[in-house]
């Protein structure tokens, strides 16, 4: 048996480990066109801020596919024939399997922005978005960045180590308002801020200037407004990589579209990952783009291969971030209209430190911290087994953990929720407990 995986980023490399596991003698093929070797993607920019050499983002040593006899193959794959169960390489020879994962992943969205395919003008996803970024960097003094979500702010403080001015067109009204509630939205602004990044909220981005050479100059916004830069970072999210299925027989919408055994509308094709859409029993579709769920999908989906029937279960939702040198992590459902009627909320009196916690019928349902740092496995089991809001607000210590020595907010969070249950200090927008 021949097990052949495009894409050799977390989830093609998931599920290469657990199928050699699962079957030590089945030949296992990982093929990727950007690297040989499996590196971390949210290593990116430690990469190009130098706290990082390429060769520290591989979590594995170069020996190690060879000793768990995965074979790496280098090379872009132009065309599947799955007819003859063939990958068709760029310059190589073709490569049949018998089982054929598509772990492809997924790319910078673009809109048909005047002036995208300036020089200058990218995304940040890949091995090939940090080259280009060095060498525009080596030339600009401003940068633009179109969106506002978690690659963005990532893309702003790449650019601040380098000293450039940086503006962020963001299409809310505050900074990620579509994810988050408004108090949260409104802290992270203020930490953004604070890094000298210019937020331009309810801006969206019209054309990107020529500078007569075929490189950016600057945009245009739908204001109106003309922004001089010569670096435009499109981080309006992403979109699943479906290049490769277009016109077979695969089903694509979003994504590539695959059960809830993650198996492709094809007998021995499946999909997983970024690039993945998994249709529900309700009809409804869900398309996962985050590492810990592609670390999950792939090894689920290696399970189904090895020959499980066992359908994947996408979990709880969960999340972390860094807005510079603010800390985030959300858990469950925490909805961006959540306020006074459906979670507690506390935010210390410097701004530096937030919590929410939501509920329905009594029963928390997720959280967000900002600035503090929770337990995983506490949070995650307090949400999966529906604890009462009293339970939750009574042992509140037991997710704390900060470093030792940090200051504790156990109790200014007690008083706080208190306050807030018996009907006082819930005012939207007001700190509500001392740190």
């Amino acid at each position: 048996m021949h097990v052949a995986i495009v894409g050799n980023g977390v989830t093609g490399v998931s599920a290469a480990l657990r199928l050699r596991a699962r079957r030590p003698d089945w030949r296992i093929t990982l093929l990727s066109g950007e690297s040989t070797h499996h590196w971390s993607r949210p290593a990116l920019m430690y990469v190009f801020m130098g706290h990082m050499r390429y060769a520290d983002t591989k979590p594995f040593p170069d020996s190690f596919w060879g000793e768990q006899r995965l074979e790496l193959l280098r090379g872009w794959v132009t065309r599947i024939d799955l007819g003859s169960r063939r990958l068709e390489l760029a310059g190589q020879p073709p490569l049949h399997w018998d089982k054929l994962l598509l772990a492809t992943g997924a790319r910078s969205n673009r809109f048909g922005w005047p002036g995208e395919e300036l020089a200058g003008v990218q995304g940040l996803y890949g091995l090939a978005d940090l080259r280009a970024l060095h060498e525009t960097c080596a030339r600009a003094r401003a940068a633009v960045i179109v969106g506002g979500g978690l690659i963005g702010v990532e893309l702003a403080e790449m650019l601040r180590s380098r000293a450039l001015a940086v503006t962020v067109l963001v299409r809310e009204a505050s900074y990620w308002r579509n994810a988050l509630p408004a108090e949260e939205s409104e802290l992270v602004e203020r930490a953004i801020r604070a890094h000298g990044v210019e937020l331009r909220p309810a801006t969206e981005l019209a054309r990107v200037l020529d500078d007569g050479a075929g490189r950016c100059a600057g945009v245009e916004t739908t204001r109106g407004e003309r922004i001089a830069c010569e670096l435009v970072g499109l981080t309006a999210g992403v979109r699943p990589n479906v290049a490769l299925v277009a016109g077979t027989p695969v089903r694509v919408g979003r994504g590539v579209l695959v059960d809830r055994m993650l198996r492709t509308s094809v007998p021995d094709v499946f999909a997983a990952g970024d690039c993945a859409e998994l249709e529900r029993p309700d009809g409804t579709t869900l398309v996962q783009q985050l590492w810990y769920t592609g670390k999950l999908q792939g090894e689920h989906v290696a399970d189904v291969m090895a020959g499980d029937e066992r359908a994947y279960e996408p979990g709880l939702a969960y999340n972390s971030a860094k807005f510079f040198d603010l800390e985030f992590q959300t858990y469950g459902d925490v909805p961006a209209t959540a306020g006074p009627g459906n979670s507690l909320y506390w935010q210390d009196e410097g701004g530096r430190h937030a919590l929410r916690i939501a509920h329905v019928g009594g029963r928390v349902t997720g959280f967000n911290a900002l600035g503090l740092r929770w337990r995983h496995a506490v949070a995650e089991r307090w949400i999966a087994e529906g604890r009462p809001l009293a339970h939750v607000l009574a042992h509140l210590s037991e997710a704390h953990f900060d470093p030792e020595l940090h200051r504790r907010h156990e109790r200014a969070l007690a008083d706080a929720f208190a306050r807030q249950l018996a009907g006082e200090g819930a005012r939207p927008g007001a700190h509500t407990g001392a740190a």
